[in-house]
């Protein structure tokens, strides 16, 4: 695994990182949405193979390239289990140059200051180690902003950038991900207190800690650019926070710099009982309209 030839794809490709996971709690919407209702399997690990299946799907299908595909975030189970008798990390970058992060957070604590902080973390360490051992670039974790509230907000970054170190120091890449739920009533306000708070923590970082950052497009056009050039970000990534595939991507379009870094948005269009031509082919138009406003 070639780290240097990885970073530099995250940093200077075109194209989007999609995010492929779900985790336990929202994996069962995941299969409804995709045509698989709870009494079509029996017991969490039937659910966790049928989610499997239809990530190999995706992931497996050749409209899921190099050429749009920039990076892959994987749930931990999916990291453990293997595609075309490949672990999944190593299929996705030998064989389509797609870079692997994975999936680190335990969910979240009840509201406190307007924000969901993280759960904690007890096994980060080994998980990290874990995640070196099987070709996992980097990480990903969320948080969540529910009030434009400065306090709670400020408690949210800090939080991200305590594991962030972390997992710096462990080798890995991460990205953070604190969301501003898309319709609270001062999410402008909400997001002028994050970046604030975000170049704060950034400016302490050292010269060759790099992260990105996924953020809730905002409410504003070019709002992040600050984010998008700052020295320590590798990239700035979007999340489509539930808005549709064409909301969000309208938004996206509006931010020069930014990519995306969509789930729902992406898979909207996929379903079980669809031929390999018309899951390909809904999957093609997709990650089309997406790679083209991740390149505004």
């Amino acid at each position: 695994m070639n780290k240097t030839e990885q970073l530099e794809r995250i940093r200077t490709d075109k194209g989007f990182i999609a995010a492929l996971d779900q985790s336990g709690g929202s994996t069962p919407k995941a299969l409804r949405l995709y045509g698989i209702s709870e009494d079509q399997y029996q017991d969490e690990q039937e659910m966790f193979d049928l989610i499997h299946d239809m990530r190999t799907r995706i992931i497996t299908s050749p409209s899921f390239s190099q050429s749009h595909i920039i990076g892959a975030i994987l749930f931990e189970q999916t990291m453990e289990r293997v595609i075309s008798g490949m672990p999944t990390a190593d299929y996705l970058w030998k064989t389509k140059k797609i870079v692997p992060f994975l999936k680190i957070d335990k969910g979240l604590k009840d509201p406190k200051d307007g924000v969901r902080l993280m759960k904690d973390i007890p096994d980060l360490r080994e998980t990290l180690k874990k995640a070196s051992e099987h070709g996992i670039f980097g990480t990903k974790m969320r948080s969540v902003i529910d009030e434009d509230n400065a306090s709670g907000i400020d408690k949210i970054v800090n939080q991200q950038f305590e594991f962030g170190k972390i997992i710096l120091d462990s080798g890995l890449t991460p990205i953070i991900e604190p969301e501003v739920t898309i319709n609270i009533s001062q999410k402008s306000k909400a997001e002028e207190i994050l970046k604030k708070s975000l170049i704060k923590y950034l400016c302490k970082l050292e010269p060759k800690q790099n992260v990105l950052l996924k953020l809730t497009l905002p409410e504003k056009h070019n709002f992040y650019k600050d984010l998008v050039n700052h020295p320590n970000v590798l990239r700035v990534v979007a999340l489509s926070g539930g808005y549709s595939l064409a909301e969000a991507n309208k938004r996206l379009e509006e931010n020069s710099g930014v990519v995306a870094s969509f789930s729902r948005a992406l898979t909207q269009s996929l379903f079980v009982h669809q031929n390999a031509d018309e899951f390909n082919l809904a999957l093609k138009e997709a990650i089309s309209a997406i790679s083209a406003a991740s390149e505004t």
